[in-house]
């Protein structure tokens, strides 16, 4: 990831993602309570975003917009960049995304981790730190797999209690039908009349006559 140093709102971010696959800028609310801002202000937003919280859609808690610069005190550049407010956890203090790439007509270099556009006394080219870049990435991960665990949790909870219920309805024990114990019965054995003596059946002796 590209992460730069960003100034917004006289607030120097360290962890801002330069995101050129994202379609909007991102601040999140912790962010802007950390920045002293008021979230009661917010212009009404509800229309939601996918990509950033794992396996379902955000619904921003509004919109804000910010100046944001880039540069030194001697070549610098400052846009107002509209933001949507995110409230979940995140390691980022922020997102730019194409639209503030656009505003700026900056050019980031994954590769080299270089961010560049046009001053108004020659090209910014903004560096970051490789293992600020690393301990975000480890901690965006970090998040991920715990908000993966959360929604898996959600997930299964209706359907533990639907098993549960189920299991409450079936019977504890099967019922069995007594087998009564065979009576001993008097018997006989006759001749079957077949010329040998030795065919012969067993029958009840208390049979009746036929």
């Amino acid at each position: 990831p590209l992460v730069l140093e960003t100034v917004v709102a006289n607030s120097r971010l360290t962890k801002v993602l330069i995101d050129g696959g994202s379609g909007l800028n991102l601040i999140f609310a912790k962010t802007l309570k950390s920045m002293g801002l008021d979230t009661s202000t917010l212009q009404p937003a509800d229309t939601p975003f996918y990509g950033i919280v794992p396996g379902k859609a955000a619904i921003p808690l509004g919109q804000i917009t910010l100046p944001v610069t880039y540069g030194t005190s001697s070549n610098y550049r400052t846009e107002f960049i509209k933001f949507e407010v995110a409230d979940f956890e995140t390691s980022y203090h922020a997102i730019l995304g194409r639209p503030a790439l656009a505003k700026f007509m900056a050019i980031p270099h994954y590769t080299y981790l270089v961010l560049k556009m046009p001053g108004p006394h020659g090209v910014l080219s903004l560096r970051g730190d490789i293992k600020r870049f690393y301990l975000c990435d480890k901690e965006a991960v970090e998040y991920a797999v715990r908000a993966a665990s959360t929604i898996d949790r959600q997930e299964l909870q209706p359907l533990a209690a639907a098993v549960v219920a189920e299991d409450d309805d079936a019977p504890t024990q099967k019922k069995t039908r007594a087998i009564k114990p065979v009576e001993k019965v008097a018997t006989k054995t006759i001749d079957l009349q077949t010329g040998d003596p030795s065919k012969t059946a067993v029958i009840g002796s208390n049979l009746t006559p036929a």
